[in-house]
C-alpha cells in the first residue's frame, strides 16, 4: 500500500521516488524510527525545512503553509531579511514530525535560540572543506578547534554536516546573542592561529587559498541543520554525531536514512557526546568584540574590490 496512517497523520504516495536512491517511505520510516532522537534537538525551536515536491527543485520553507493542521504548534517572529512576520513551526512531537515527512520535508534546520528566549543554547562552528572532497582536511581542522576549545576552558561535540564538512557544538549557559557571536569569532581566530596553513576565517571564498573555512557566522538568528537530519543529497545521508577520537575513520556518506537506525540501535550518541552547558570566558568574549563581523567585513571588501576593478 502506498498510503498509510500513523498517529492520526495520513501518509500518502509513500512509494514514490523522493530523491536519488530513496523513496518517500524511506524518509518517513527513518523519521518515525528516529523521532525520540530528532524531536529533542528540534523542540521549541523555530523550524525551517527544505522540501522537495514532485517535478520541482528543493526549496527552503520558513513560513508554514495555510493548510498546516491545527496540531502543529507555531510561533510568529519578525524576519528582518523579509521585513515581515513569519509563522514558524515548532516540531515538538511525533505527529508533527510525521506530518513534515509527508510534506516531503527532507532537511530540518532549527534556530539556535528557542522560542520565547533570547539566549543561544550553543556556540557553533561550521567547518567547510576547500573545493573537492577533502574531508581529511576538515578532520584536521576540527582538531584545531578542539584544541582552541580546550585552551579556552571549553569542550564541545562534533557531527558530520551530512554534506562535506562538520559542525562543532558547544552547549552554553545563558549569554547574550552579541557575546556568543563575539566568542564564536574569537574561537575561530584562535583555531586559525594554531595552524594558519590549514585553516582560515576568510569569509570571501577566493581568499581561502585551499584551506578549510572556519565559519563563525552561525550565531544569533542563524540556523544549523539538526543532528540526525537527512540532507538533500543522493542516498539521503544524515548529519551524524561522531566521537572525537573516531573522526579520522569516517566520511560523511557513511551515514544515511538506510543504515543510521541500525547503526545506533536504541542509543542517542548526540545527547551522550554533548557536554554540560558552559560559561564563556570573559577574555574570549572581549577578544571577539575586537574582530569585525565576517559578513559585514566581506560586504565592504567586496564593494572596495569592485570599485578598484572599475577604476583600472
Amino acid at each position: 500500500m502506498s498510503d498509510e496512517e500513523r498517529d492520526g497523520v495520513k501518509l500518502t504516495n509513500l512509494d514514490q521516488s523522493l530523491f536519488d536512491g530513496a523513496t518517500k517511505r524511506d524518509l518517513v520510516d527513518y523519521l518515525d524510527a528516529m523521532a525520540s532522537r530528532i524531536i529533542p534537538v528540534l523542540a521549541d525551536r523555530p523550524l525551517s525545512v527544505i522540501r522537495i515536491l514532485r517535478g520541482q527543485g528543493p526549496f527552503m520553507q520558513k513560513n508554514v503553509p495555510k493548510y498546516t493542521p491545527s496540531f502543529v504548534q507555531t510561533v510568529r517572529l519578525w524576519a528582518a531579511s523579509s521585513q515581515r512576520e513569519v509563522s514558524y513551526a515548532l516540531c515538538n512531537d511525533r505527529k508533527t514530525l510525521l506530518w513534515f515527512g509527508n510534506q516531503r520535508a527532507v532537511e530540518y534546520h532549527p534556530a539556535l535560540i528557542k522560542a520565547e528566549s533570547d539566549h543561544p543554547t550553543h556556540m557553533i562552528l561550521d567547518l567547510d572543506p576547500p573545493e573537492g572532497d577533502n574531508f581529511e582536511l576538515v578532520v584536521k581542522a576540527a582538531h584545531l578547534v578542539r584544541q582552541a576549545l580546550t585552551d579556552s576552558g571549553l569542550s564541545g561535540a562534533v557531527k558530520t554536516s551530512g554534506a562535506k564538512g562538520v559542525h562543532i557544538f558547544v552547549p552554553l549557559q545563558p549569554h547574550g546573542i552579541e557575546d556568543v557571536a563575539a566568542a564564536t569569532r574569537a574561537l575561530a581566530a584562535r583555531a586559525e592561529r594554531i595552524d594558519p596553513d590549514l585553516a582560515t576565517t576568510a569569509f570571501i571564498r577566493e581568499d581561502r587559498h585551499g584551506k578549510v573555512f572556519l565559519d563563525s557566522t552561525r550565531a544569533g538568528g542563524a540556523t544549523v541543520v539538526a543532528a540526525y537530519s537527512p540532507r538533500m543529497r543522493p542516498g539521503l545521508p544524515v548529519s551524524f554525531p561522531i566521537p572525537w577520537n573516531d573522526l579520522e575513520s569516517v566520511s560523511p556518506g557513511d551515514f544515511t536514512v538506510h543504515n543510521t537506525v541500525s547503526l545506533i540501535g536504541d542509543s542517542d550518541p548526540w545527547a551522550a557526546n554533548m557536554p554540560a552547558p558552559q560559561r564563556l570566558g570573559d577574555d574570549l568574549i572581549e577578544e571577539g568584540h575586537t574582530i569585525p563581523i565576517a559578513r559585514v567585513q566581506a560586504m565592504h571588501e567586496g564593494k572596495r574590490r569592485k570599485r578598484a576593478k572599475q577604476s583600472e
